[in-house]
């Protein structure tokens, strides 16, 4: 059904581009988005396998957390820079990239405080 949606979306944005490039512009992200909610609809099930994986390893839903938000932001920011890339708008696409990587440091920061937490704990103890 993706790929039916994707490939109509193309005939219909060619064959429109000619005529009214805006239009055309639309129905593409349009029809981008509509896939990506798609796609994000059918990954539900994956989201719950992970954070009952998580659960059951003992990790605690910090760690599935931060690993589900980090997946998340990658696939929003791909799609929005291929739709900026798209529409011709290159510098826009490379800063949304940007800010998605600056994004998942943030959310990665208390994995960073954990690790640490744990290494200075491995000194302290090889030290005493």
């Amino acid at each position: 059904m993706t790929a039916g949606l994707a490939a109509a979306a193309v005939f219909g944005a060619v064959a429109l581009k000619r005529y009214s490039p805006e239009i055309s512009a639309v129905l593409s992200v349009s029809a981008g988005a509509v896939i990506l909610v798609g796609i994000l609809l059918r990954a539900v099930p994956v989201v719950r396998e992970i954070s009952q994986l998580s659960e059951r390893a003992g990790l605690g839903t910090v760690y599935g957390t931060v690993l589900l938000k980090t997946i998340g932001i990658c696939f929003i920011c791909r799609f929005t820079a291929e739709t900026c890339r798209d529409s011709g708008q290159g510098a826009l696409a490379s800063k949304v990239e940007l800010a998605g990587k600056i994004a998942v440091l943030l959310i990665a920061l208390p994995l960073f405080e954990d690790i640490l937490g744990i290494a200075s704990g491995l000194l302290s103890v090889g030290a005493g």
